[in-house]
């Protein structure tokens, strides 16, 4: 499988567990976790978005089906209005990766690829309000054991690794993902991204208490929102809580996560432009497969 040139990971402190709104929008993962079989994966993404909701939501009677209806429904929206942004991203991208790229540029990306992902959600939210409001007492109960779950998995992953152990994992990762676009790295190239990463400001102490934190707020929200009889006060539930992911109230971590969001703009641009021409026309080219993939996905209708 290979990982998208601009990976949700770098913003992943600001979208992480939005289980209800991009739970919906996991449609439109596909394309940008694009993998060999991109035009397969992309086409049944809906029914991958819906075991991926079910794993967590545990759909009973007719939810099951009117989850499939509406994400039938948002891939063909995607598939027809979608698409072609994100091909004409591609096309932008792969202008930039042929020069250095500076940090600003960097960042510039990263942001119009959220665009596109919070697009799917904005799409998604009458969906997401009709799912809310008949979710039952059970099955936020499942939500939250299947977070209990992640969180120990997290815990053993990240927070009770030794501190060069969680460096070691975080190169190992970068590193396969540079090479999926850019080939083989020199020794050069993986000092630059281990020296980058060496001094980040990552802590999965606090990003981990910032997890834990969304979850319950997620799933006070939740509680509430599924009370309601009335979809504006759902909805309105359901943005002042994707505000809460996006801008943190603990002001400590929301200045971290913009702190490395920042490191991972500069410590892309450091590894890019450390790059041969050999390999940027090499991601160049990769780039453009996915840019045709989109365009021919887009004629599909």
């Amino acid at each position: 499988m290979t990982k998208p040139f601009v990976t949700p990971s770098f913003f992943a402190s600001k979208s992480l567990l939005q289980f209800i709104r991009v739970g919906l929008a996991v449609a439109a993962l596909a394309l940008l976790q694009a993998c060999s079989a991109i035009k397969l994966a992309y086409n049944n993404a809906p029914e991958f978005a819906f075991w991926w909701l079910d794993g967590y939501a545990d759909f009973q009677g007719e939810q099951s089906a009117k989850v499939r209806d509406e994400l039938a429904r948002l891939l063909l929206w995607h598939r027809t209005n979608e698409l072609p942004k994100i091909a004409d991203l591609l096309q932008k991208v792969q202008q930039l990766a042929q020069s250095d790229i500076p940090p600003p540029q960097v960042c510039a990306v990263f942001s119009d690829t959220r665009e596109r992902f919070n697009a799917v959600s904005r799409q998604a939210e009458t969906a997401t309000v009709q799912l809310t409001m008949g979710l039952k007492p059970e099955q936020i109960a499942h939500i939250e054991a299947k977070f209990a779950k992640g969180n120990d998995e997290y815990r053993k992953d990240w927070v009770r690794l030794a501190a060069a152990e969680r460096l070691e994992k975080r190169l190992s990762a970068n590193v396969e993902r540079a090479e999926e676009f850019y080939g083989k790295l020199d020794d050069r190239q993986v000092a630059v991204l281990s020296g980058a990463l060496g001094g980040s400001s990552f802590d999965a102490t606090l990003g981990f208490a910032e997890r834990q934190r969304r979850q319950q707020d997620m799933l006070q929200t939740l509680k509430t929102a599924s009370a309601k009889t009335n979809p504006a006060e759902v909805l309105a539930l359901l943005r002042a809580f994707q505000d809460r992911v996006y801008r943190s109230p603990n002001a400590t971590y929301q200045a971290y996560s913009d702190k490395l969001t920042q490191e991972s703009c500069n410590s892309f641009s450091l590894l890019h432009n450390s790059t041969s021409p050999e390999q940027r026309r090499r991601a160049v080219a990769r780039l453009g497969a996915y840019e045709r993939d989109a365009r021919e996905l887009n004629s599909q209708r």
